[in-house]
């Protein structure tokens, strides 16, 4: 039984198990990015390697992977996967600590985004079977929480592991970490009923065909939009979150256990203000104007490309560090809105899916081209304008300018959010913000689906 305001009974349990997974899923994700200093010296990598290897080499499967494991999500037992996810990819990383070659590198890091591409998409749909609509952005927001707490221990453990052993060992103690949580996760999860806060004719729903749920997705012009936005706001974290160690490394020569000290403070007093903020906003405003919602995230990644100019281009570490906190809880605000948002034009039997083609585009887009493209980029400016050093500070830099696109996207997603929204619901919606009335409309096809 549903308890008053969107609280379940083991609500909030699983709100702390799933932080605790996406955690371990950061730190590992993250470990590497700090690590970039010792292993391009230990293994002799270029920029262009170290781009692909935090970026290219993870997203492609992270992200390609992560669809149909989806669909098994939205059909049989969701918390089994997570646990099964969690010691695939802690195993993985561990693993990466007896790399000898980049090549060995690249197939570990592919075997931590196999295992990684279960779990987020599950999360997401048991998260929005615990909390009503009302209430699922800031329960999203609370679990997104993970996402810097996540990358702030990986920098702070892999920065200072590697300071103080060396970055094998730091590969080797992160890892085993995540398979002692495997079982404490299996025997404290619960799996809700799904779609236990929906209409009936919502709920009863079976999960479409793929390629059925993947029309929908298309028709509905403002999750097109938000997607395409998400993916160009990651574009640009990703970036900062793995270039942001070798550019104050090379260009404010502060030490590694300085680096991650730094990065650790930045990204997750940053990060978790603008995931919180972002979600927490998103369930408040919009009440009689839900487009508000998806104007208010776009507002908030076009602010990023003033902010991070000045990060990266500022003469004094200390005042970059203080615009870099600035940029990222402005990169990271999107996070949970744009789950939120997507969730509430689809029917529960495609949540997972949403969330999984939200991660495909988002994180091959952003994840798997930004760091690559960008290690590209400082390779051609060392190499034929002779920018030495300097060359990651105007790579980085013009990545800054992407974070304009993104807010514009969301702004105009926000002119057809509310149609999307009453299709879903069967409603007829009155006016669009631009003031031309629409006709009513009946509930969407994927409702009654036979699958």
């Amino acid at each position: 039984m549903s308890t008053p305001e969107g609280r379940t009974n083991g609500g909030r349990v699983a709100l702390v198990v799933l932080m605790l997974v996406s955690i371990f899923s950061y730190v590992d994700r993250t470990i590497l990015s700090i690590l970039q200093v010792p292993i391009k010296k230990d293994l002799g990598l270029t920029d262009a390697q170290l781009g692909a290897l935090t970026g290219l080499a993870f997203a492609l499967f992270y992200a390609t992977l992560s669809v149909p494991i989806a669909r098994l999500a939205d059909r049989f037992n969701r918390k089994l996967l997570i646990v099964v996810s969690l010691t695939a990819w802690s195993l993985m990383t561990a693993m990466s600590g007896f790399a000898a070659s980049f090549a060995m590198l690249v197939f570990f890091r592919i075997g931590v985004a196999l295992g990684e591409a279960g779990s987020i998409p599950a999360s997401h749909s048991i998260l929005a079977d615990y909390y009503r609509p009302g209430q699922r952005a800031t329960a999203l927001a609370v679990w997104g929480l993970s996402l810097p707490i996540g990358v702030m221990l990986g920098y702070l453990c892999g920065g200072w592991l590697a300071q103080a052993v060396d970055w094998r060992a730091a590969l080797w103690i992160i890892g085993g970490a995540g398979v002692v949580l495997a079982p404490i996760v299996l025997l404290t999860l619960r799996e809700p009923q799904r779609g236990r806060h929906e209409a009936p004719v919502v709920t009863a729903a079976p999960a479409p065909p793929w390629r059925e749920a993947l029309m929908i997705l298309v028709r509905l012009k403002s999750f097109r939009l938000m997607l395409l936005g998400g993916a160009l706001n990651n574009f640009v974290l990703s970036v900062v979150l793995s270039w942001s160690a070798p550019f104050y490394t090379r260009l404010h020569g502060l030490t590694l256990g300085q680096v991650a000290t730094a990065l650790a403070v930045l990204t997750g007093v940053g990060g978790a203000v603008g995931i919180f903020a972002g979600g927490w906003l998103t369930d408040r405003l919009g009440r009689q104007d839900a487009s508000l919602r998806p104007r208010m995230v776009g507002y908030a990644l076009a602010a990023v490309t003033p902010i991070g100019l000045v990060q990266y281009l500022v003469p004094s570490a200390a005042i970059s560090i203080v615009f870099g906190g600035l940029a990222v809880m402005l990169l990271f605000f999107y996070y949970a809105p744009i789950i939120a948002l997507s969730h509430a034009i689809v029917a529960p039997s495609m949540r997972a899916f949403t969330s999984a083609i939200i991660l495909l585009a988002v994180n091959i887009i952003g994840l798997g081209l930004g760091p690559w493209l960008t290690g590209m980029l400082s390779d051609v400016l060392e190499a034929r304008f002779g920018q030495g050093d300097l060359a990651i500070r105007y790579a980085v830099a013009a990545v800054m300018m992407i974070g304009l696109a993104a807010g514009l996207c969301f702004m105009a997603a926000a002119r057809s959010y509310n149609a999307d929204l009453a299709r879903i619901r069967g409603e007829p919606l009155a006016e669009t913000s631009a003031g031309s009335t629409l006709k009513a409309v009946r509930g969407p096809r994927r409702s009654t689906s036979s699958g």
